[in-house]
């Protein structure tokens, strides 16, 4: 498996997209154009790839000079449960520090709070709902 960031208008990215609708929003049907490229253009797409297959991804977004938000976190459901996830969050994790960030942060699903928190991520804020799934503020101070 290689982690690597990726670029827009490629192949990889659409293989992206198509990943983050089964993996992600079919499950909890929210509709494919929920993903809008033209808001991605400034992220930093992270992804993971096995024999030219997309198995995981993530993307992170700038919010200011010193957070940067995980976004978007899937892996292939076949690959699920391999170590993949926690592999690409410390992808992410290296990306950020060196993109000058020091605290990454995201909107966390609550069935994948306890994957979080093993990688030390605490919860920051109280529940809130977005398309319609519960979900929790989550941050780490970066090293």
């Amino acid at each position: 498996m290689t982690i690597k960031i990726i670029n827009q208008d490629t192949a990889e990215y659409r293989k992206m997209i198509e990943l983050r609708i089964t993996a992600l929003l079919s499950p909890i049907g929210v509709p494919a154009h929920y993903i809008v490229p033209e808001k991605e253009k400034n992220d930093i797409l992270i992804a993971a790839m096995e024999q030219g297959e997309m198995i995981g991804c993530c993307i992170l977004t700038p919010i200011d000079n010193e957070q940067i938000q995980l976004r978007q976190m899937a892996v292939h459901p076949d690959h699920q449960g391999k170590g993949i996830g926690a592999q690409i969050i410390l992808f992410a994790e290296q990306t950020a520090r060196l993109n000058g960030f020091s605290i990454l942060s995201m909107n966390a699903r609550n069935p994948v709070i306890g994957f979080y928190e093993k990688s030390g991520y605490v919860i920051t804020g109280n529940e809130f709902f977005e398309v319609g799934i519960a979900h929790h503020k989550m941050k780490k101070q970066l090293s």
